[in-house]
């Protein structure tokens, strides 16, 4: 299977003012206000690969439910093309949600109350048992660099009106 290459990381730029072809929902207005999804690191991870090949979903948003599992993944890679290959990979950990929500691109996750990056989007070959959820950060990061232990909070904030999909974060 052929994958579109992804881009490194954009350098940042000012924000632009919203506009509704950059929604998540491709201006249809279709998004409304969401609950933030909370959880709590189970186990971290401290390592980084270069050639792992996980695959961008072609989802913009995914449901997700009270007490499953699911793991976090740094890239500094950005693509909005469904298919794009995502090589460079920093392993987070693995998260309990202790509330069910929507994730979607453009939300932001926090670790331990702090800004960590912006969720990019979802790589599915671990189903059933887990998604990646993949997170657009400027470097690389794992559990090491941030020192992430058990138990530590995660928190993925909505996304604020006009971000995500259409926007390089």
């Amino acid at each position: 299977m052929t994958h579109p290459p992804l881009s490194p990381a954009p350098p940042p730029a000012p924000s632009p003012s919203p506009s509704p072809s950059l929604s998540l929902d491709g201006g249809r207005h279709e998004n409304g206000p969401k609950r933030t999804v909370r959880g709590l690191l189970v186990k971290a991870l401290l390592h980084e690969r270069h050639d792992r090949g996980m695959t961008l979903e072609p989802f913009a948003s995914r449901c997700v439910r009270r007490g499953e599992v699911h793991e976090l993944v740094t890239t500094d890679q950005w693509s909005d093309q469904p298919g794009a290959r995502v090589d460079r990979v920093g392993f987070l950990g693995f998260a309990e949600l202790g509330c069910g929500g929507v994730l979607d691109r453009g939300d932001t996750l926090l670790l331990g109350g702090e800004p960590v990056g912006t969720v990019l989007g979802f790589d599915g070959c671990h189903l059933p048992n887990h998604y990646n959820i993949l997170i657009h950060t400027p470097r690389l990061l794992t559990g090491r660099t941030l020192a992430l232990a058990p138990e530590t909070p995660v928190t993925f904030v909505p996304a604020p009106p006009g971000g995500g999909t259409g926007t390089k974060r």
